[in-house]
C-alpha cells in the first residue's frame, strides 16, 4: 500500500527550474521571472465520471466464481497546472478527485475516494476563431481509498494509469483568464483493494467530459 501520492509535483518543479535556467540567460531576474510566469496557467474544471464495467473469474473456497465490477458514475473535479514553452511543447500535471462506489456482485458496494495524479505532454494547434484547440497525454497513478464507513474495511490501493485528452480553450475576454472544455479518458486496472476474492486484473477506464476556467499569470 502506498501512503503518499506519486512525486509528480517535485518532478515538474525540477523540470520547470531547468527550463527557466535555459531561457533566463541574458535577461534580468525580474524579466526572466515574468517571462516564465507568463507560460504557466492553473485550471480548475468540473468533470463527469463515467466508469466502465469489468468482469472476470475469481476463486472463492476453491471454486471459480464469476465476478462483475460495476462502478458508479458521478461528478468530480480536476486541477491542472500547465507550462507551455511553445504551441507544440508543453507539460501539465493533473490532480483529479471523485467519490463513487465500486459495486461488486459478490460483496456489494465499496464506497471510495478516487484520486488521479498524472504528468503529461500538451500541444496546442493554431487559434481558430478565438478558440485554441489542444491535445494532451501522459501517465501516473490512480489511488483508490475506501471510506471509513462505506469501504467494508478494505485497504487503499494504487494503480498505474495513463490518459489522453482533447479540448479547446479561449482567452477572448482577458489574456489572464480563460474557459477550457475537454474530453479525457483515463485507463487503469480495475481495483481489488488487495483482496484475492476481488482480483480480476482487468483493464478498465473512466471517460471524463469537463468544463472549467483557468488563470494565466
Amino acid at each position: 500500500m502506498l501512503n503518499r501520492p506519486p512525486c509528480v509535483w517535485s518532478f515538474l518543479l525540477c523540470l520547470l527550474a531547468t527550463l527557466a535556467g535555459s531561457t533566463a540567460k541574458g535577461q534580468t531576474p525580474t524579466t526572466a521571472l515574468q517571462h516564465q510566469l507568463s507560460r504557466i496557467d492553473i485550471g480548475v474544471s468540473g468533470v463527469g465520471e463515467f466508469n466502465r464495467d469489468s468482469s472476470g473469474t475469481v476463486t472463492v473456497n476453491a471454486q471459480p466464481t464469476p465476478l462483475t465490477l460495476s462502478p458508479g458514475n458521478t461528478l468530480g473535479a480536476l486541477v491542472t497546472v500547465r507550462y507551455t514553452k511553445a504551441p507544440l511543447v508543453g507539460l501539465e500535471i493533473n490532480y483529479g478527485y471523485a467519490r463513487y462506489t465500486q459495486n461488486f456482485n459478490t460483496i456489494g458496494g465499496v464506497q471510495q475516494n478516487a484520486s488521479e495524479y498524472t504528468l503529461g505532454y500538451v500541444a496546442h494547434t493554431p487559434t481558430l476563431f478565438g478558440v485554441h484547440p489542444f491535445v494532451a497525454g501522459g501517465g501516473g497513478a490512480m489511488v483508490f481509498r475506501p471510506t471509513p464507513r462505506g469501504g467494508l474495511g478494505l485497504q487503499s490501493q494504487v494503480r498505474g494509469a495513463f490518459y489522453y485528452a482533447v479540448g479547446a480553450e479561449t482567452t477572448v475576454l482577458s489574456p489572464h483568464f480563460g474557459v477550457r472544455a475537454q474530453l479525457r479518458q483515463v485507463f487503469f486496472t480495475a481495483p481489488d483493494f488487495y483482496a484475492n476474492y476481488l482480483s480480476i486484473e482487468k483493464h478498465t477506464s473512466t471517460i471524463q467530459p469537463g468544463i472549467g476556467v483557468f488563470f494565466r499569470f
